[in-house]
């Protein structure tokens, strides 16, 4: 399986972005698809996935009522709304897909796309 992410930029505090990801290869593999972010100095963290086949999506606590996730299963896409961001959301955002149960745990990688959230 492979990932393509897109959608990140520069955006101000409050303001929004829709990020992208786009997957291809052996797509009847995928479990879940979901989003990891890694700020500056800081560890890579966990952000939101969603059941490939099903309604299911899992959000970590700091973006709960500001970030959707969503998917797109003929177009192999998944997507992130992210509203209210805040500089701490600043981070480079990686797709990520399972092909087990374990959404916090991804099997695939997909490349980073950079978010800066101005103050």
């Amino acid at each position: 399986v492979q990932l393509q992410a897109s959608g990140g930029g520069l955006v101000q505090a409050g303001g929004s972005l829709r990020l992208s990801c786009a997957a291809s290869g052996r797509t009847s593999s995928i479990y879940h698809m979901g989003w990891f972010r890694q700020a500056p100095g800081k560890e890579r963290e966990f952000v939101a996935a969603i059941r490939w086949g099903g309604a299911s999506a899992y959000y970590a606590s700091f973006v709960k009522g500001r970030f959707t996730i969503s998917r797109d299963n003929a177009k192999n896409s998944a997507y992130l709304q992210m509203n209210e961001l805040k500089p701490e959301d600043t981070a480079v955002y990686y797709c990520t897909a399972t092909g087990g149960s374990k959404y916090y745990d991804p099997d695939y990688w997909g490349q980073g796309t950079l978010v800066t959230v101005s103050s």
